[in-house]
């Protein structure tokens, strides 16, 4: 199996070359849990667990470590708003995270290490990185540790800017610094802190730096060269390119290949806490089924920026029915499947091979299930080949965790109309299969007359160049 993945470091797609054959190691950056879960949060954990799934399936093995960060100004500032200890908020949302994980499907991480159980390794790559002469602890007696970005020419190689060129972000913290441009990796205690939220160092009490903890974490569970660091795109500056620039300083190789899912928006701005436009995956799966939500999250590649409104997720929601009615309808004819033993067909190996090309991959599967719908419309009985269809179609739902026979699906608010809805879809697939019949042996009569059954019935029918589309006729008055 050859993947091809698009390296933000080098803007082009490659080949991914594993550092150990058959294992691929990826860390991508985990929620900072000051707050539950929304989606633009949740596309990312979507986006890599469709990627492990899709590796597995190729026979590697694969370890994902995706931390936890639960130490930052504004778990402080939001807890304390909130009259909570500090711990116990992000520990609050740390389990709302892992709720969206389960609700959403996704696998767990091989390990999610938290930030505050690190603190050991980040104090010793601070002290590599000060020996070095690439950090410096302020003069100013705050006990701030700041790595120095003038003294690393290849700082802003991700990002593809030059030092000159950058501004200090807005909220920075100027005391102690020698260019307002360096970054903290350690953070001197502040009066009026919790005594909880700062540790010993050789520096004072404090608390680790953001862009330190994923360095100090990635190094420890996957070695100081592996294979694919990942996250949004809002990280990789300066998040991810501070990160590249401590973790090099420090002598390690780090990530070979770096991947970023593009952002989720509302009205055109990124979805976030701040601007007051996001929708909490718990909210949002009590529209619509969690799977339909995956389902939304996985149609767009993984790098476009996908607009959230409750239109597109409608019209998701009917595009995920029409595969899921073929397999509940299907299920009923042969019976249980290995699906395991499904073989996914040729454009969807392509298609995910390219650069995880999701939208592609549906295509084929869409392409798959309307065959299958054919064979269900020729009898009742069990047509030849539609076992081996149904295993397949399974299959490559399995990889983008959309099979609808998961069992994950059971239980995961699916809503008591689940299989009704489906049952719906696979009998208006019937009849749509019997009209295109009549269509392609040029009886108008009979494909008329089928329309108007479904017509009759409340349904209408779009022609599309992809293929008939319905929906239900809206009651008026």
């Amino acid at each position: 199996m050859t993947i091809r993945l698009y390296d933000t470091a080098t803007r082009e797609v490659r080949d991914l070359e594993p550092v150990r054959p058959g294992h691929v190691g990826i860390y991508h950056c985990g929620l900072t849990v000051q707050g539950p879960p929304h989606v633009g949060h949740i596309r990312k954990e979507v986006v890599f667990d469709v990627l492990r799934r899709w590796l597995e399936h190729g026979g590697y093995d694969v370890t994902v470590v995706a931390n936890v960060t639960d130490i930052d100004d504004k778990i402080l500032a939001k807890s304390a708003a909130q009259g909570h200890e500090w711990w116990a908020h992000a520990y609050t949302n740390e389990r709302a995270l892992h709720d969206a994980y389960a609700v959403l499907g996704c696998l767990p991480p091989t390990y999610e290490p938290r930030a505050t159980g690190h603190i050991p390794e980040m104090l010793e790559l601070i002290e590599t990185l000060v020996g070095k002469g690439h950090a410096y602890a302020a003069a100013d007696g705050s006990g701030d540790v700041y790595f120095d970005v003038r003294s690393w020419p290849a700082y802003g190689e991700l990002s593809r800017q030059r030092l000159d060129d950058m501004e200090a972000a807005a909220d920075a913290d100027p005391r102690g610094k020698r260019d307002q441009r360096d970054f903290a990796l350690w953070k001197g205690a502040k009066p009026g802190e919790p005594a909880t939220a700062s540790w010993p160092s050789p520096w004072g009490r404090g608390r680790p730096g953001w862009h330190l903890e994923c360095s100090a974490m990635a190094g420890k569970y996957l070695g100081e060269d592996f294979d694919i660091h990942g996250g949004g795109l809002d990280l990789r500056f300066p998040h991810h390119e501070n990160e590249l620039a401590q973790s090099t300083a420090a002598g390690h190789r780090f990530a070979r290949l770096w991947m970023h899912n593009g952002l989720v928006t509302t009205a055109g701005e990124k979805m976030s806490k701040s601007l007051g436009n996001s929708a909490l995956v718990s909210q949002v799966v009590q529209r619509f089924r969690p799977v339909e939500l995956r389902y939304y999250l996985v149609a767009p590649h993984y790098r476009s920026v996908v607009e959230f409104s409750d239109d597109s997720l409608t019209e998701a929601a009917a595009a995920y029915r029409r595969l899921e009615g073929f397999v509940l309808r299907a299920d009923e004819v042969v019976g249980p499947v290995d699906a395991t033993t499904g073989m996914p067909c040729a454009d969807f190996v392509a298609a995910m091979d390219d650069d995880l090309a999701t939208p592609a991959a549906l295509a084929a599967v869409h392409e798959v299930v309307r065959e299958g719908n054919r064979l269900l419309a020729v009898t009742d009985e069990e047509p030849a080949g539609l076992r081996g269809t149904l295993a397949s179609v399974r299959r490559m739902l399995g990889v983008l965790g959309l099979d609808p026979l998961d069992p994950v699906w059971a239980g995961a608010g699916q809503g008591a109309d689940t299989r009704a809805r489906a049952a719906l879809d696979a009998l208006v697939q019937s009849v749509l299969a019997e009209r295109q019949d009549a269509r392609a042996r040029k009886d108008w009569s009979a494909a008329d007359a089928a329309r108007e059954r479904l017509q009759q019935a409340g349904i209408d029918i779009d022609d599309t160049p992809s293929g008939a589309r319905w929906s239900m006729r809206e009651r008026r008055g």
